[in-house]
Parts: C-alpha cells; sequence; structure tokens
C-alpha cells in the first residue's frame, strides 16, 4: 500500500513511515510549505526482504556479511505487479505525469524507538536519496532506498552504537521536486554553543550542495529578537544542479554577492522558529528557494543538542489538572497537591507490582510529580512518563492517556514494551482488577467512618489539629491507589467498548457515551440533585423565594442563611439545610484550592446556589426523568443499529462495567474533595491561631503558606523569617503573576537550569485548532442532544447563575463546583476535556448536550453569539442569525 495526503493522520505512524516523514506530514496539514509526497511504509520493505529471504545467508552469520548480500539482492527487488501499477498510479497523482520526484529512505524505529531522524541520533547520511527521479526511473530508486538500509557506512555506524544492523527497515518518500535556485540548511539553535540565534548555511542551486558539503556555502545569523542579520559570505565558484553534472561553475554575477538577501534570510529564520514552536524542541530544517522565491521545506529534524538525556527539555503541561487548580493558586494550594500526588501514585505503583527498591529510586520522581510555574499548578510531564512506563500494561492506554493530558508533538512518549512483555503483565492486572470492586468497596468503608469522626475542628489545640491532619494524610497514604486503578480499568473497559461498538454498530465514541446515561447516582451528583431538592422546598415559601430573589449582596445571602439557621423558615428546612453542609458542605467552585471558601465555612453561600434552582423551577424529577430520556435514546439506537442479541448482551455487559468504574471514580472525586476540605479546616484553624499569636497579618494568609511551613510554625522546624513575612513575600509574587499572561499549556522548559531561567526561554508547543470550516468547530461529544442557543463565555465562574440560564456555555475547563452553572445552562462547550472528564460526565447526568475537547473554543466562539451545538457528533456551527424560532432541540 501506498501513504498520501488523502490517508488518516494516524496512518502516518512513525513505526511504519519514520519520524522524517511523519513529521513532514505533520507540517504538512499544519500549512507549513512542505512540497507534496506519498510514502510507501515500512511493511512493502519487509515483504520485499521476505521474497528474497532464500537468497541471504543465515542471519547468525557475520551481520557485515549479511548485509552485503541483503544490499545487493535487495537492489535487484525493483517492485514489480499491483505495488508497481499503485506506486506509479500515486506519482501520476501526486508528483504529476512528466514531473520530477525526490526519493527519500528512511529508517523506521523498532520498538527500541531506535531509528533516523531522532532526537538523540539523527542517522545523519545513513540513508540514501535520489534527486530528479522521472517516472521512469522510480521503481529502481525505491529499490536502491530500500538497499541503503544494508549499505557499508550504516552497518559499520550501527555497529559502532551497539545495534543490529540486520534489523534496519526502510520506509520511501516520493516527493515532488522542487527546482531550487537557492538551497539552505538552518538551526534554531548556534550548534557550537546553543546560543538562542538562527544559524542558515545557504548556497545556490539544490539542498544536496549544503549538505554533502559539495558547493560553497555563506553563512547567515538571525537574532530571534530582533531580526538582524549578520552574514559571513565566501566566494562562490561551485553549486549542484540537476544532473548529469555533480557540480556545475556559479554564475559570474552571483559569486561575489550573498546566496540570500537580508529579507530571505529572515524569511528562513521565521520558518525554522515556526517548526521549533510546532514541535517545542530546537530544529535542524532543510529547504530551498524556486526561481519564482517561493519559499520552500522539505526536510525537519530535531537538533542533536546533547547525547545525554539530562540535555533533553522538560515537558510541563496543565491540560486538564485545571479542572482541579484553574488560574493561580496560593503555596498552601500547590504544597497539598503535590503531596496528594506522591501519596496516591505510590501507593497506586505499589498496588500495581512495583517493587520498593524501585519506588525509593524514582522517589524524586514522585515527589515533583506537579510542580509550581508562576503560581500555576503544572504537570511535569516527563517523569509522569518515566513513573507510568514502569507498568507494561500501560502501553495499551498511552494514546488515550496523553489525549486525556493533551500531550502532542515532541511531548509524546514512545511505546517501551513489546508485546510479549504486555501480555506477560497482563496476569498481574487481571489478578489485581478481579478484586477491584472488594477494594473500592474497602475503601468506601474506611473513608466514611473517618469523615464522620474527624470533621469537626473547632475547639481543638494545634497539637491536636496537626495530629488530625496527620492521622488523615497518613491513612490516605495506603488507601489513596485503589481511585487511581479504577482510573486505568475504566480507560481498558472504554477502550474496550468503544471498539466493539464500532466494529459491530458502525459507531464512534458518542454512542457509547451515550449509553453510559443512567445508572446508579454517584455521590457528585446526589449532591446535585440534594441542593436541587433544597430549592424545591425554599421554592414553596413565598417569603423565602421573594427575599432570595430580592438579595443582591453577599451581606444578604448571609442574612437569609441566618433566618434560615435560626429556623425562622421552619425546623424541616434548617433540618435539610444543616444535614446538606454536613453530607456536601466541601462542594464549591474550586474546591481544591485551599485559598477559597466553601459553604462549610461560609454556609450562606449555598444561598446563591439554591437561587438559580428555585428561580428556573428545577426539580429532581425532571432532572431525573431528562437522564432517563437520554438513557432510553441510547438503548433504542443500539437495538436498531445492533440485531444481534448477543453482541449486545457484550456491549450492556461492558456498559455496565465501565458505569460502575465512572461511578466509582466520581465517588473517589467527591472523597478527594473531602480529604482537601479537612485540610482547608485543619489550615484556616491553624492560621487563626498564627494571627491571634502575631505571626500572620490575618487568618487568611495562611493560604501563601506552604502546609510544611504552617505544621513548622508550631513544632520548631520553621527555617527562615516569620510566617508573616513569608506569606508577604509569596502575596506579593501572587498578585505579579495574576497580573501576567498566562503561561503556556504545554511548553517545554531547558533542563539544568533553574526554573525561573528555563520559564523566560519556555518552548510552546502548540495544539492545533483543527481543519473545520469557517464557522464551524469540532470536539468530542460527550452528551447527546442538539440546543441552538446564544453563546456566554464563562472565564471565571464566579458569575451569577441567573445569567446562564439557557445559554450554551463556554469554557476553558469546569470543576465539580460548576453544577449549579451546568444545570442553568442549555449547553456546554469546553476546550479541554474526555470522554470521562468531570464536564463529559455531568452533561451526561443533567441530560445537558455537552461538546468537549474543542480546541480554542473561548477565542474562536465570539460571546453572544448564537451557535447550533450537537452533543451526539460534536458539532458545533456559529450561526449568521438567530434562529427562527429560538428553540432550543434536546
Amino acid at each position: 500500500m501506498t501513504i498520501s495526503a488523502a490517508s488518516p493522520t494516524h496512518a502516518f505512524n512513525p513505526l511504519q513511515v519514520g519520524h522524517k516523514f511523519a513529521r513532514l506530514e505533520q507540517l504538512r496539514r499544519a500549512d507549513f510549505p512542505v512540497p507534496e509526497f506519498f510514502c510507501l511504509p515500512a511493511a512493502e520493505f519487509d515483504q520485499a526482504l521476505e521474497a528474497i529471504h532464500d537468497q541471504l545467508p543465515d542471519r547468525g552469520s557475520d551481520p557485515v556479511t549479511w548485509c552485503a548480500a541483503a544490499a545487493r539482492a535487495v537492489a535487484a527487488a525493483v517492485p514489480t505487479g499491483d505495488l508497481a501499477e499503485r506506486l506509479l498510479a500515486e506519482f501520476d497523482a501526486v508528483i504529476g505525469v512528466g514531473e520530477l520526484a525526490a526519493v527519500r529512505a528512511c529508517v523506521v524505529p523498532g520498538l527500541d524507538g531506535v531509528g533516523e531522524d531522532t532526537a538523540s541520533d539523527p542517522f545523519a547520511g545513513m540513508s540514501e536519496s535520489f534527486l530528479y527521479v522521472p517516472r521512469s526511473d522510480l521503481l529502481s530508486a525505491v529499490a536502491r532506498c530500500w538497499a541503503s538500509a544494508f549499505k557499508p557506512e550504516a552497518v559499520q555506524y550501527r555497529l559502532l552504537k551497539g545495534i543490529d544492523p540486520t534489523g534496519a527497515r526502510v520506509a520511501v518518500g516520493i516527493q515532488r521536486m522542487v527546482l531550487g535556485t537557492r538551497s539552505f540548511v538552518a538551526f534554531t539553535r548556534d550548534p557550537r554553543d546553543l546560543d538562542k540565534h538562527v544559524v542558515i548555511a545557504a548556497a545556490h542551486g539544490i539542498g544536496e550542495g549544503v549538505v554533502q558539503e559539495k558547493a560553497d556555502i555563506d553563512h547567515f545569523f538571525v537574532d530571534r529578537a530582533t531580526g538582524r542579520v549578520r552574514a559571513r559570505t565566501v566566494t562562490k565558484r561551485w553549486m549542484v544542479g540537476p544532473p548529469p553534472e555533480p557540480r556545475v561553475p556559479v554564475p559570474a554575477d552571483l559569486a561575489d554577492t550573498p546566496v540570500l538577501t537580508e529579507q530571505q534570510a529572515r524569511s528562513v529564520a521565521e520558518l525554522a522558529q515556526r517548526v521549533e514552536r510546532y514541535f517545542g524542541v530546537p530544529q535542524d530544517i532543510e529547504g530551498t528557494f524556486s526561481g519564482d522565491g517561493a519559499l520552500h521545506l522539505v526536510q525537519a529534524r530535531p537538533m542533536v543538542i546533547a547525547s545525554d538525556p539530562d540535555e533533553r527539555p522538560v515537558y510541563w503541561g496543565n491540560h486538564n489538572i485545571t479542572e482541579s487548580y484553574p488560574g493561580i493558586c496560593g503555596a498552601l494550594t500547590y504544597s497539598q497537591a503535590r503531596i496528594f500526588y506522591q501519596a496516591a501514585f505510590t501507593d497506586l505503583y505499589r498496588r500495581l507490582g512495583i517493587s520498593e527498591r524501585k519506588l525509593r529510586a524514582n522517589g524524586h520522581r514522585l515527589a515533583r510529580m506537579v510542580g509550581y510555574l508562576d503560581g500555576h499548578v503544572y504537570y511535569r510531564l516527563d517523569d509522569w512518563q518515566v513513573l507510568h512506563d514502569q507498568l507494561p500494561v500501560f502501553d495499551l492506554v498511552r494514546a488515550d492517556w496523553e489525549e486525556s493530558m493533551g500531550i502532542t508533538g515532541p511531548a509524546r512518549g514512545e511505546r517501551r514494551w513489546s508485546t510479549g512483555r504486555i501480555a506477560a503483565h497482563l496476569p498481574v492486572v487481571l489478578w489485581h482488577a478481579a478484586g477491584h470492586r472488594r477494594r473500592i468497596a474497602q475503601f468506601f468503608r474506611w473513608w466514611d467512618p473517618l469523615m464522620a469522626e474527624v470533621y469537626a475542628v473547632e475547639g481543638r489545640s494545634p497539637d491536636d489539629l496537626i495530629a488530625l491532619y496527620r492521622r488523615v494524610w497518613a491513612e490516605a497514604d495506603r488507601h489513596w491507589g485503589v481511585t487511581l486503578t479504577n482510573t486505568l480499568y475504566t480507560g481498558l473497559a472504554l477502550r474496550a467498548g468503544t471498539a466493539l461498538l464500532r466494529r459491530w454498530t458502525g459507531g464512534g465514541p458518542e454512542l457509547f457515551v451515550a449509553l453510559l446515561s443512567g445508572g446508579p447516582e454517584n455521590r457528585s451528583l446526589a449532591a446535585a440533585r440534594a441542593a436541587i431538592a433544597l430549592a424545591e422546598q425554599a421554592a414553596a415559601m413565598p417569603q423565602l423565594r421573594a427575599a432570595m430573589f430580592a438579595a443582591r449582596t453577599d451581606d444578604d445571602d448571609r442574612r437569609i442563611w441566618e433566618d434560615i439557621d435560626a429556623g425562622r423558615y421552619g425546623a424541616q428546612l434548617t433540618a435539610a439545610v444543616r444535614a446538606y453542609l454536613d453530607r456536601y458542605g466541601d462542594r464549591a467552585l474550586h474546591d481544591l484550592k485551599l485559598e477559597e471558601p466553601t459553604p462549610r465555612q461560609r454556609p450562606w453561600m449555598l444561598v446563591g446556589v439554591l437561587r438559580p434552582f428555585v428561580r428556573q423551577g428545577t426539580t429532581v424529577a425532571d432532572n431525573r426523568a431528562a437522564e432517563a430520556a437520554t438513557a432510553a435514546d441510547a438503548r433504542q439506537q443500539l437495538r436498531r443499529t445492533c440485531r444481534n442479541p448477543l453482541r449486545r448482551l457484550v456491549i450492556n455487559r461492558l456498559l455496565a462495567v465501565v458505569r460502575w468504574c465512572v461511578k466509582a471514580r466520581e465517588d473517589s472525586r467527591f472523597c478527594r474533595t473531602q480529604l482537601f476540605g479537612i485540610s482547608r479546616e485543619v489550615m484556616w484553624q491553624l492560621g487563626t491561631e498564627l494571627a491571634e499569636a502575631g505571626q500572620l497579618r490575618d487568618p487568611h494568609d495562611v493560604v501563601d503558606l506552604t502546609v510544611e511551613e504552617v505544621i513548622g510554625a508550631f513544632d520548631g522546624t520553621l527555617a527562615g523569617p516569620s510566617p508573616e513575612a513569608l506569606a508577604a513575600l509569596r502575596r506579593s509574587e501572587r498578585e505579579r503573576h495574576a497580573a501576567q499572561a498566562p503561561l503556556p499549556i504545554l511548553m517545554a522548559t531547558p533542563r539544568n537550569r533553574p526554573l525561573a531561567v528555563g520559564l523566560r526561554e519556555a518552548v510552546p508547543i502548540g495544539i492545533p485548532a483543527g481543519d473545520d470550516p469557517p464557522g464551524a468547530l469540532h470536539g468530542l461529544g460527550s452528551s447527546g442532544g442538539r440546543v441552538r442557543g446564544r453563546a456566554l463565555v464563562v472565564l471565571d465562574p464566579a458569575v451569577a447563575p441567573d445569567t446562564c440560564r439557557d445559554r450554551i456555555l463556554v469554557a476553558r475547563e469546569t470543576d465539580p463546583g460548576w453544577l449549579p452553572l451546568m444545570i442553568a445552562a442549555a449547553g456546554l462547550i469546553v476546550e479541554r476535556g474526555t470522554l470521562l472528564s468531570h464536564t463529559a460526565i455531568t452533561g451526561r447526568l443533567l441530560g445537558v448536550p455537552t461538546v468537549v475537547a474543542v480546541p480554542q473554543a473561548t477565542i474562536r466562539i465570539p460571546d453572544g453569539a448564537w451557535i447550533e451545538l450537537d452533543g451526539s457528533t460534536g458539532t458545533i456551527r456559529i450561526l449568521d442569525d438567530p434562529p427562527p424560532d429560538k428553540t432550543f432541540e434536546h
């Protein structure tokens, strides 16, 4: 087969076409000026080698002898028959009848990741390229590219690197030949000292003159910040042109003028920097200017900066962690998040069989899974990759995990484990999975009584508060990993379910997602419905209803709460509200951020939660009916598209597993809210103690200290200035960070540099906005239904829920505290998220049409625009005019 621009993106897998052509296709699809090309994948090389197997000596013989024989035999294995016909037809379609091609080989990586054009070793010059190839010579050029896998220089190089040369596999790329008049190689860093200016080597003629140093070369140095160009030129005598002459004289009028004008040098520098920004690491590119002045990019690869892996950049991302820790976070929040991730994932790896020795060896990675970057919480992605790579089964869910984490481009990991090793590890995973339900039940039997016992903190001494904190987190260290194994099993079951559904019904993941509706109520949804039930009681009291609608300030809400708490609206409502606060008082917007209050500290916040429900007349019965209707529609669609009852039975069994796992996931997320709620209660109370002792200006200043510093202020382990001085310094830093432009979602920083310096040199890694036509966007449909309405772009969720009524919310991310806004909304569009993110799950449970993973939605959808959202297909249309009926279609 051949792979071309018409092939899906996943066809350009580096394991089949090599890094060289996979990168070129990424760049072509991102609108870089890459000449058209198509590929012959390594699978065709494998078949050619198999066909000549009898002509080769035994592989156990001398590798040099075997490779020499293989090179001779493969060079003679010119494609014939159907393969030849397909190659020539593709040549005509992509290159053009009568046109010329550049035919290049690329050694594809094996499962060990070793291949041509990797970031650690380009294997420069180890594969052949043939230029100015006409249609009549295409087939022989392909065979010669295959043979270059075993040419002597490549064999010796691989032996030197300790790589088996007989295992090389080659893909072939056939690209439209650009008749260049000025060609270049450009580096986005100076290879000599890594100085941050673009270095360009350019010569007249085609690029082989520069790459193979057959031409006289000018050098240009372009300042990345100012665009200033410095040139170091020579007298040009020779250049490389079309065959048959390998070198031709440079015309006399060009001999002493620079190969590139300053503007051309700047254009090359900008192109090189665009490629660097796209891939996130310094780049080495090749290109040419054609006679009409057009600039063409023919190759791009990572610069080989250092062979030491410690010199690779550090990748940071906050694609989905902002669901938990959006915006600027205080030191208290970050330190608690860091403790949580270290404890939970240590327990996870231990449960999945990682030895204590390995856990100790990776202790530093576990301690820095999240970083604190200019006040923002970020994942340190390279450490996550290393830690997860300890588990062979991780390769089965790597792609889904990277999608959920927003990892793209060079930040992606590579498959680490062989199929055999994964299969050998599966029994361990299956054995653990067999007892998973029991372990989850044990988790909740441990957690619920613990919360009932420890929630009351008022009246405790500082020593008692610290002892309580240490006890809760010490127990969490031993239990929380089971909630993360649940995520692994959810991903595996979801992957299996969507694959079977696609095979048996032709339906995509949106049908499987719709089928997840219904089932047992999770704790997050129970909290929302408990609030709705309270709103129903309040709506039935005209005096309370009027007071809620008349309230304009926080003080008004506080007075309403005091009246409720005093029993002025009846003992039944008072008891119900107190029971809600006891059970759900930690649930609020940003409830994992310890600087943010919750109804447990400020119970009058509940009045603002109830108000939109009262205004809209929302009822628990209506909410349940909407969920049931969505589930019934999905089951009916399954019966229509899957007639085989046995297959439906299998799908429904998988659905039951995923529903149970999703419920356990949401229940444990609620427990995490409670866990952080305990920390908030303890730390705020200790802040009050410090303020009363004159150690803090204000009790709330505790949010600018770390957990260790707060405790250290009492137990004598606080080093450095006083708590008040530390908090003042951090507060000023937090305010400064809040005024700065946000950091990129995904970025690379240099290793072995202080992070404050590295952030100034951070390279953003772009997340493409997709190939959607104008006025249309596309994401992941996660809750079915079609709705038309006006967009409400919400960047700060501290908006009144009333403003969201009948609007389609557009946000970067949500967290469980968005529930009042989500219930009021007619539809949801979120830039981040997956089929199992909070937004997707809640949208399904509420029956609200929802689309997640819509790149740049808050930028591309104007606030107030009329839009149409389809939560099944994941499509969004921006309408030119309001819909005539302005109705909603669920």
